[in-house]
C-alpha cells in the first residue's frame, strides 16, 4: 500500500473520531454546579437555590445546531436557607413537589450567538405547566474544563407557582430570575 491511501485513510479515521466526540455527551460536574433564583417580597430580593438537578448537554460548539439540551431538577431540593421559607416551598400553593416532584427544561433548538454564546430556545416545564423559553449561555473553557453560566426570568404565575393570596403581584414580584453555572467535562472545543 502505498503512502497515500494511508494518509487518506488516517486522516478519514482522525475525522471520524473528532465528529464522534463531538457529539458524545458532555459530563456535569455537580460540585461545580449550581441553578439559582431571585424574587422579590414587597420589593426586597429573595434568593433561593436549587440543590439537585441533572442534566444531559451533547454539544458540538462548532455545529450547536445538531446539539440538544436536557435538565431535571429535584423541586423538593428548593432552599431560602430559612427554615419558614424552606417549608413552604414544597406546599401545594408553590412548587407542590408531592405532586410535581420534578421540573424540567428540553431544548427544541441551539444557534450560535456570538464568540462562546448561544442562544438555547426550548421548553420548560413547572407544576404542570409548560413554556417556551429562550436560554442566552456563555461558555467559557480553561484546559479541558468548561463552564456553561447565564440568566433569563421566568413569570412564576405562569407556571402556577405561589397560588391564591400569593397571586398578587404586590406582594410577590411575577418575575423571577434564575442564573446557573454548569461546570462541564468532555465538551468539545469552542
Amino acid at each position: 500500500m502505498n503512502s497515500f491511501p494511508r494518509i487518506v485513510l488516517g486522516a478519514a479515521l482522525a475525522a471520524s473520531l473528532a465528529a464522534s466526540a463531538a457529539t458524545r455527551p458532555a459530563q456535569l460536574v455537580p460540585a461545580g454546579s449550581e441553578i439559582d433564583f431571585t424574587t422579590k417580597q414587597m420589593g426586597v430580593p429573595v434568593d433561593g437555590k436549587f440543590g439537585k438537578f441533572s442534566a444531559q448537554i451533547v454539544l458540538d460548539p462548532k455545529h450547536p445546531q445538531s446539539g440538544s439540551v436536557a435538565f431535571t431538577i429535584d423541586t423538593g431540593s428548593a432552599r431560602f436557607g430559612t427554615a419558614e421559607l424552606d417549608a413552604e416551598v414544597p406546599k401545594a400553593t408553590w412548587l407542590d413537589v408531592a405532586k410535581f416532584p420534578q421540573a424540567s427544561f428540553k431544548s427544541t433548538a441551539i444557534k450560535a450567538a456570538g464568540p462562546g454564546r448561544f442562544e438555547v430556545a426550548g421548553v420548560l416545564s413547572i407544576k404542570g405547566q409548560s413554556h417556551p423559553v429562550v436560554v442566552p449561555v456563555q461558555i467559557t473553557q480553561t484546559g479541558a474544563n468548561s463552564v456553561a453560566s447565564g440568566s433569563f426570568a421566568i413569570q412564576r404565575l405562569a407556571f402556577k407557582v405561589g397560588e391564591g393570596e400569593w397571586a398578587d403581584t404586590s406582594m410577590l414580584a411575577d418575575d423571577v430570575q434564575v442564573r446557573f453555572k454548569l461546570q462541564l467535562a468532555g465538551l468539545a472545543p469552542l
